[in-house]
């Protein structure tokens, strides 16, 4: 057995409690994983002082740099500095090169079921998913049925949300398939990273991830309509009331294309143009960060001021590429990921490399009456929310919460999915001078164009409030950088 932390660390760890979640720098016995053991001497050897220094020297970089997130219904105010937690997630290459298998082998399959669904439909005729399951999903856009997608890329980035279970194996909790954020944070957070603990960082041998900007620039050129050489790129933004807008003009910038608004851009002929001061200039793709319902007024909600009229014309008529296209959202409702590992076995005959969780589907008679007996031991989900927003944690909420959300299953089964409440990993976070463990997930960005590509890292959201398990951004979690180890 390996020796436990010194008195140096243990003066560091304080009573940092160690119960059956997997934590990712300590074994069970309390020695350190191999791969934190620099990690945990170095912070144990500064100064007293030092590392509260490093933390506001980095959250000085995160004001100036205006990083924010927008965090809603909170009485305090909406716009805040993105929290942010000094101690790096390392990942060991092991344990990456299976997470990059597993996602690649998943987003094939999920652009491969929505080109099938969108098309022939065999997935249903086979019945594998269920067609009323499909059907009735308020994503699925009857719009798209038979048309061209260009290089039948459905999804061009995706962000998939992993956990990792107290057998050491990370699952996947969900996909995200429309509108994926929270990559500029992971940039920015290497950043200031690297500011913060220079040499560190050096001899740590980090993947490098600030070619993500290229890359995402490079898959958008390479899903260009045919004939555009030098495609005209624009990144379109609900504007700035959005909460990820600084997302969206950091990556544009990043990428040097232009962010546009709805009101930008105008449709002649069935080819998109933006309004420039030299007039109108041509728009071959389209980097889309507003959903579908707001995308066009002509086609989705009337009422929408967010969109273009006649976008989905020119992109029917293959004028235009928009990315993610329209109609994706039904590969990420949360009742259609119970069926994913079909999906794979389906497409691919191959069986899943990374796991589902557990899901009950609340339109089966059996598994609702089984869910509404155990409301106070499961996790409820909206099927088509995100960011933490319509969901009951049962074990941390009130009898009258549970009623309400019973009385909401009977009246819209369809609508809730519920899976167990998992003890995922926890991380060691800087809460005050001393390390305490907090529950974290973990992103990876996926951009698939002529090829897929994955950067060696992700987005670790972290739930900073004590005992929380909920790591939302929009729900007051904070992230860390996740380091993808070379060796």
């Amino acid at each position: 057995m390996s020796a436990g932390p010194s008195l140096e660390l243990e003066s560091l760890f304080g009573d940092y409690p160690l119960d059956f979640a997997f934590d990712e720098m300590r074994e069970p016995d309390g020695a350190l994983r191999p791969h934190y053991r620099a990690l945990a001497e170095k912070l144990a050897a500064l100064p007293a002082g030092e590392l509260q220094q490093r933390k506001q020297s980095a959250d000085l970089a995160f004001l100036t740099q205006g990083i924010t997130f927008t965090v809603y219904g909170r009485d305090e105010g909406t716009e805040r500095i993105f929290p942010y937690d000094l101690l790096p997630r390392l990942v060991t290459a092991a344990e990456w090169e299976r997470i990059e298998r597993g996602l690649t082998q998943r987003i094939t399959a999920l652009n491969l079921f929505l080109r099938d669904v969108y098309s022939d439909a065999r997935i249903l005729a086979d019945h594998i998913v269920p067609r009323e399951l499909v059907y009735s999903c308020k994503h699925y856009r009857r719009q798209m049925r038979g048309l061209q997608v260009p290089r039948n890329v459905y999804i061009a980035v995706v962000g998939s949300d992993l956990l990792r279970l107290n057998n050491g194996q990370f699952v996947v909790l969900e996909d995200n398939l429309r509108v994926p954020s929270g990559v500029s944070y992971m940039l920015t957070n290497r950043r200031v990273m690297k500011r913060t603990f220079p040499r560190l960082f050096q001899s740590y041998g980090v993947r490098p991830i600030e070619h993500y900007p290229q890359l995402l620039l490079a898959t958008l050129r390479s899903l260009a309509p045919e004939g555009r050489p030098e495609p005209n790129i624009v990144l379109l933004t609900p504007g700035v009331f959005n909460s990820a807008y600084f997302e969206h003009t950091y990556l544009a910038r990043q990428m040097g294309v232009d962010l546009v608004e709805g009101r930008d851009l105008v449709v002649h002929d069935n080819i998109v143009y933006m309004r420039t001061t030299d007039g109108l200039k041509r728009v071959d793709v389209i980097y889309r960060r507003v959903d579908d319902d707001f995308s066009d007024p002509l086609i989705f909600r009337a009422d929408s001021a967010l969109g273009c009229t006649g976008l989905f014309n020119a992109y029917r008529a293959g004028n235009v590429t928009v990315a993610n296209a329209f109609g994706t959202g039904l590969a990420d409702d949360k009742a259609v990921y119970a069926y994913v590992p079909r999906m794979i076995r389906y497409y691919l005959n191959e069986d899943p490399i990374l796991a589902n969780v557990e899901t009950y589907l609340l339109s089966d008679e059996k598994e609702r009456a089984h869910v509404l007996a155990n409301l106070d031991k499961l996790v409820v989900k909206a099927v088509g929310e995100s960011g933490g927003y319509g969901m009951l944690i049962g074990p941390q909420s009130t009898a009258l919460e549970r009623e309400e959300f019973a009385a909401r299953i009977v009246a819209n089964p369809r609508n809730y999915i519920a899976q167990p409440t998992l003890e995922f990993s926890r991380a060691p976070c800087l809460i005050g001078d001393r390390l305490e463990p907090r529950h974290v997930d973990l992103r990876p960005y996926i951009l698939f164009g002529d090829k897929i590509n994955i950067v060696p890292g992700g987005l670790t959201r972290v739930a900073l409030e004590k005992g929380s398990l909920v790591v939302n951004s929009s729900q007051g979690g904070g992230s860390k950088d996740t380091w993808i180890l070379e060796h």
